[in-house]
């Protein structure tokens, strides 16, 4: 089989999905599965062999983050419900102070954003946004800005967010490190974030018309659980699946013991969220335990959609890796471009659709078999690999992305305004985290 129409097969099969979506508005999850069988059929795998691979890959890939996925959703819907989200955004209020409520908003999406779909999280924390922004005299276009880029970064780039972590899954990056870098690259993702809303989008001049006051959010939802324990149930699978990695690392830190088994036990990712929910529920007050199972269902429904592209995705890159990619690849790879092909990859196809998560899971697929003629099969490698489709799958959230929408729609923006805050900054963000990863990637792989 040539190179010439290998990637002449994928190619179509890229430009079939992405009209299949965006433009007949079929299921990602249909038209992956289809395309999976197609691009096996067309490179000559015989029928036997691409069904089992669909099915494998779809199997695989769920094996081992379906129930993380699932978990993370449930932590995010209870925390939610139960204004643990609030109080999360109250804590950061008060560290940061209310005369950097643009800094303050940008902060609360960093941290909303690693269990909550940035959807919904700016769904919940809009109410919040306006507040403060009629608090501080502050156009409403900036809060907005800075709460969507916030919650973006995270969602691009820090497990358990769905994406972030079936790339994981599907590149076999660590997913203690993965979290760690992603936590850190995030930052100065957000600082950006903050600058173009106080820079840029504070050319726009949008009335904040709040609602309700900071109190009188507090006061709708009752007595609210306590900072630590609103936390607790993001920051304890975090640490845990941290020390897993940590006694791990080829010096054995914890020794070959018990300790060593157990901390690998607890850090298991599945272990890890399982207990995060467990600890999500305790949030729960009495005379709203009766909801517990409504709550629980809903975070399981929630997910469903996403659990099946990821299956999906898995069955495609796995056909992917049947088909002499990495040969074909190698003069391409070797002009030094590394980190920087998956990013344009992973940016073509969220430009094309508007899914961040079927544009990472996708393109985690397509570079999987590419890795080693990258020289990125180090530990580090891989995650620098999953930080820059993370990276290109921020650039940019334009008019096909249901979150231009929910950000316009809640923030009281023009198309011409959303256009200039919310794509403007994702291009901006998305840009900046590459320019990160592809320098670390010249110094540390």
């Amino acid at each position: 089989m040539s190179s010439i129409y290998l990637f002449g097969v994928i190619f179509l099969a890229v430009l079939v999905m992405i009209i299949a979506i965006s433009k007949f508005n079929l299921h990602p999850f249909i038209v992956l599965v289809v395309i999976s069988i197609a691009v096996g059929l067309a490179c000559g795998l015989d029928t036997v062999t691409v069904i089992n691979t669909v099915k494998s890959g779809f199997g695989n890939i769920l094996a081992s983050i379906g129930i993380v996925i699932l978990c993370g959703t449930i932590i995010g819907t209870i925390l939610e419900k139960t204004g643990a989200a609030l109080t999360m955004a109250n804590t950061i209020l008060k560290i940061v102070g209310k005369k950097r409520s643009v800094v303050t908003m940008g902060a609360m999406g960093y941290v909303t954003g690693i269990p909550v779909f940035c959807d919904s999280g700016f769904v919940v924390l809009s109410p919040i946004s306006r507040a403060l922004a009629a608090q501080s005299n502050t156009s409403l276009a900036v809060m907005a800005t800075a709460l969507s880029g916030g919650l973006y970064a995270t969602h691009c780039l820090v497990p358990p967010t769905p994406g972030p972590i079936a790339m994981a899954g599907t590149l076999e990056a660590d997913l203690g490190l993965t979290i760690l870098v992603g936590l850190l690259i995030s930052i100065p993702a957000v600082a950006v974030v903050i600058l173009y809303a106080t820079k840029i989008s504070s050319k726009i001049d949008i009335p904040a018309n709040p609602e309700y006051t900071i109190e009188e959010l507090t006061e709708k939802y009752g007595k609210l659980p306590g900072a630590l324990h609103s936390f607790s149930p993001i920051l304890l699978p975090i640490v845990l699946i941290g020390l897993s990695s940590i006694a791990s690392l080829p010096s054995l830190p914890f020794g070959e013991g018990a300790v060593y088994a157990f901390l690998n036990f607890i850090g298991n990712p599945v272990v890890a969220l399982l207990l995060g929910v467990f600890l999500s529920m305790t949030l729960i007050p009495k005379s709203e335990q009766k909801n517990t199972l409504e709550w629980v269902t809903k975070g399981v429904t929630d997910s469903a959609a996403i659990i099946a592209i990821t299956g999906a995705g898995g069955s495609f890159g796995e056909i992917l890796k049947l088909l002499p990619i990495a040969d074909a690849t190698t003069g391409l790879l070797a002009t030094g471009l590394g980190v920087l092909v998956p990013f344009v990859i992973a940016m073509i196809l969220k430009l094309a659709m508007g899914a961040s998560t079927v544009a990472m899971i996708t393109t985690a697929g397509m570079v999987a078999p590419m890795l080693t003629n990258m020289g990125l099969t180090s530990p580090l490698g891989r995650v620098l690999v999953v930080m820059a489709i993370g990276a290109g799958s921020m650039v940019a959230s334009h008019a096909n992305d249901s979150y231009f929408w929910v950000v316009s729609q809640f923030s009281d923006m023009k198309t011409s305004e959303a256009y200039r805050c919310q794509t403007g900054m994702t291009a901006v963000m998305g840009i900046t985290v590459i320019i990160i990863v592809y320098i670390l990637s010249l110094f540390v792989v």
